[in-house]
Formats: structure tokens, sequence, C-alpha cells
């Protein structure tokens, strides 16, 4: 299991980083799955994703929401709120069921998390990894 932000990729170059990493399932934590780089909203990224091989899945629940985003790109103070806030909304049970949906597909395939971040500690998918490792007895890093 990985996490994987598309900020500054095009999309071949995306799904050819999937493919290297051998990743079956693509799990978007984005709250709206929308963008204004080309390939990257909901529809299209499925579609080309599809014909790639690699299924794709959109787990709203664990979305950051707007509000909370900005301290993740802030001074340490914000970012260790906003992790904090962003922690707190885990603990949901729709948020709890995806973890659990995660972690069960990561037994039987090699699962990616994405958002838009290119760097993962200034992005809740990091929350959404560490909750998702949690749930396994011994992690594998891809």
């Amino acid at each position: 299991m990985t996490g994987i932000g598309y900020e500054g990729c095009d999309l071949d170059g995306f799904i050819q980083r999937l493919h290297r990493e051998n990743v079956t399932l693509l799990v978007d934590v984005r709250l709206n799955p929308i963008s204004r780089k080309r390939g990257f909203s909901k529809t299209a990224l499925a579609n080309a994703l599809a014909d790639a091989g690699v299924a794709y899945e959109h787990m709203r629940e664990l979305g950051n929401p707007k509000w909370n985003r900005a301290g993740f790109g802030g001074s340490p103070a914000e970012l260790g709120t906003a992790r904090g806030v962003y922690a707190g909304q885990l603990v949901d049970t729709g948020a709890r069921e995806c973890l659990d949906r995660i972690a069960e597909a990561a037994r039987r395939r090699t699962v990616a998390i994405m958002c838009f971040e290119a760097d993962e500690r200034r992005c809740h998918r990091d929350l959404v990894l560490e909750a998702v490792r949690g749930r396994f007895s011994r992690v594998v890093a891809v």
C-alpha cells in the first residue's frame, strides 16, 4: 500500500507510476473528486484507469473538508492542528468503514491512496495510510 499525489503529473505519467508500483486499486480520498488538471476528475480518471487495468474507488467519507485544508500547507503548528482535526474525523462510522474496506482490499491487492498534494506529509492521505496500516499486524511498504 502506498500514497500518491498527482500534483505536477500528467495522466499518462501518473498511470505509468501506478503500473511501476503494481497498483491494482486506486482509492481516491478527495472530498470532491474534481480537478482542473485534465484527466483527474472522477469519471475521466476512472475511465482511464479502467483502460489501464487499474480499479478505481472514490471514498468521499475520507475527504478533508475545505475549511481544514489550508493548515496542511501552513506552519508546523497549523499542520499539527489540521492533522488533529482530520484524525478526529477518522473515528466517524463512515470513515471507519472505508478504512476497513481499504485494509481488506490491501490484503489481496496493491492499493494506492490518492489525493492532489505531492508531499504526502502535507496531505490528509498520510493519516489515512497510518490508520489503514494500523489495522495490520505487519506492514509491508511499497
